[in-house]
């Protein structure tokens, strides 16, 4: 994807993304169990406390998650593509298994954005 089109880092008023910045996680994992469906592309999630969120099919790309608690989160089908997590807490975390270690690392220590597939 080219940098013309990444979503541009934003502030949704989607109900269920201010829940996750609001720390209402049980209530958004009740509402994604029950089918309610939220956007979430190139979110602002900095400093967020995630942790027991269920992510799986959650669409967090071009998201930018700076010190964010993702410990314990399971990321492994959620799309990350695009997302940086600079300076997040990502002990227990399961990434995607097409994101190779380096790339996590790049982004967890300089920001950079995951890309899939880079060896």
């Amino acid at each position: 994807m080219t940098d013309a089109a990444r979503t541009p880092l934003r502030i949704s008023k989607d109900p269920m993304y201010l829940m996750l910045r609001e720390s209402c996680i049980k209530e958004f994992n009740v509402k994604k169990a029950a089918g309610d469906k939220c956007d979430l592309r190139g979110c602002d999630l900095r400093g967020l406390d995630l942790r027991g969120l269920d992510a799986a099919g959650l669409d967090f790309r071009d998201c930018y998650f700076r010190q964010s608690d993702l410990r314990g989160v399971d990321l492994s089908k959620a799309n990350l593509d695009g997302a940086s997590i600079n300076a997040c807490k990502i002990s227990g975390c399961l990434f995607p298994s097409e994101l190779s270690a380096p790339e996590i690392e790049l982004s967890l220590l300089h920001g950079t954005r995951m890309r899939y597939g880079v060896k």
